[in-house]
């Protein structure tokens, strides 16, 4: 990047601006398309609780606006799904300009490998974690203690966990590029396993509910992504650690070469001077 390219901070505000508005307008309208389809997403969103549900049970609303407000709700998050892409896009495109040329080759593919692990880890979550965390809950009800859930209250649950799993499953893609960074390496990861293993459960009990089942169904996985971002660390973070060596040569051959020419000069100017003389 050259002096006349570096952004003053003035600048990189308006950047942000504009890319969290055109953030705020892909969500809109990821909002509107899927408030046309909202019976059919709330359907779909509710099928792991209805699987583990009493015959003739339903879910209730206790207030007037409840149903409407629980799908506008709905209709935002799938707005929200839909413009995960476009969102992690504008992200990586906001650091594109601190980052060289050949940093700047590698946006495309972080950003299907951001949208990848999100919608891969809210889709775990759903179904494999989903059923067994409903049922586990609905274990409470006995002949004196009726489960009556509301819309409100198990989309609000629902949502929850499916960012959080959204979230935790870009572990991989942040480490792998904490490693290109230069910031950790494959061998830190490696080394500090079993508190990261330790951390996992810790997280995963939090995200989870109070089953040990739920548990290891979210520790299970975390843990085989953390191990693949050791792998990916050992790939990208050599890489990046080669790189930079070869700019640290290419630097040190340039400074060789300037001095050659300014010794040039210096044997030069010299002989012009007892000429003229």
């Amino acid at each position: 990047m050259s002096k006349d390219d570096k952004m003053s901070l003035t600048d990189h505000l308006e950047e942000l601006r504009d890319r969290l508005i055109n953030c705020c307008v892909a969500v809109l309208i990821g909002f509107f398309v899927s408030y046309y389809f909202k019976e059919t997403i709330f359907d779909i969103l509710l099928k792991p609780l209805i699987a583990v549900m009493g015959k003739g049970e339903k879910i209730i609303f206790t207030s007037l606006p409840e149903a409407f407000m629980c799908y506008l709700k709905v209709s935002f998050l799938s707005g929200f799904m839909l413009s995960v892409p476009f969102i992690l896009y504008q992200f990586w495109m906001f650091l594109a300009p601190g980052l060289y040329e050949k940093e700047k080759k590698i946006l495309f593919p972080i950003v299907i490998l951001s949208s990848f692990f999100f919608i891969g880890g809210s889709l775990f979550g759903y179904f494999v974690v989903f059923p067994f965390a409903f049922k586990f809950f609905l274990s409470f009800a006995s002949d004196t203690i009726a489960s009556l859930v509301s819309m409100n209250n198990y989309l609000s649950f629902a949502i929850k966990l499916l960012i959080a799993f959204g979230t935790v499953f870009e572990m991989p893609l942040i480490i792998t590029c904490l490693a290109a960074l230069g910031f950790i390496d494959h061998k830190f990861l490696a080394r500090n396993r079993k508190y990261a293993i330790l951390i996992i459960f810790i997280v995963a009990a939090i995200l989870t509910p109070p089953d040990i089942m739920s548990q290891i169904l979210m520790a299970i996985p975390l843990i085989g992504l953390y191990e693949l971002s050791i792998l990916g660390a050992f790939i990208f973070g050599k890489k990046n650690k080669d790189n930079i060596e070869n700019n640290q040569d290419e630097k040190e051959s340039s400074e060789a070469n300037r001095k050659n020419l300014e010794k040039q000069k210096d044997e030069e100017f010299p002989r012009k001077k007892d000429s003229s003389g």
